[in-house]
């Protein structure tokens, strides 16, 4: 299984894919603009085919902080390690940029726990990263649960 970063190529499948579980009320929706715009941020696993099977983003909130974002695979992928591996590119990635910690808002926190994921209150995390959540339909109600991971230092 290969963490790639993801490509033009691949941003209609992502859009799908995060989108589907959206509907579920299992995560946010996404804007295909907005996956557009933040391309850079997306990794990807894709199938034999070359299809994209799972993704996630690591969005950059402040030189400290970053966010785990739109993390989806594709039900008849679960349970065969993808969410942790991608989980363990963001970490990499953002071990890379000497950004100390990441964040997550999710409705899963066990598999985030497993990937070494603390709870925290919502009030902790800087203000500044509630930008996106006025457009939320549950705003100002909010149900995900926070958590944080320290990401190790070093190159």
């Amino acid at each position: 299984m290969n963490v790639e970063k993801a490509t033009i190529n691949d941003v209609k499948r992502m859009h799908e894919l995060v989108n589907k579980f959206a509907g579920n009320g299992e995560m946010l929706p996404r804007a295909l603009s907005e996956i557009y715009e933040n391309l850079r941020d997306y990794f990807v696993i894709r199938d034999g085919k070359g299809a994209v099977t799972a993704c996630v983003a690591l969005h950059i909130s402040w030189a400290d902080l970053a966010e785990v974002k739109a993390l989806a695979v594709a039900e008849d992928s679960h349970r065969q390690g993808m969410g942790a591996a991608l989980i363990k590119s963001c970490i990499e990635e953002a071990k890379s940029l000497g950004i100390p910690k990441v964040f997550c808002l999710t409705y899963k926190p066990g598999f985030f726990k497993k990937q070494g994921f603390k709870t925290v209150e919502k009030a902790e995390l800087p203000r500044k990263i509630w930008a996106e959540c006025y457009s939320c339909p549950k705003f100002p109600d909010c149900d995900e649960v926070a958590l944080v991971c320290d990401v190790p230092p070093g190159p």
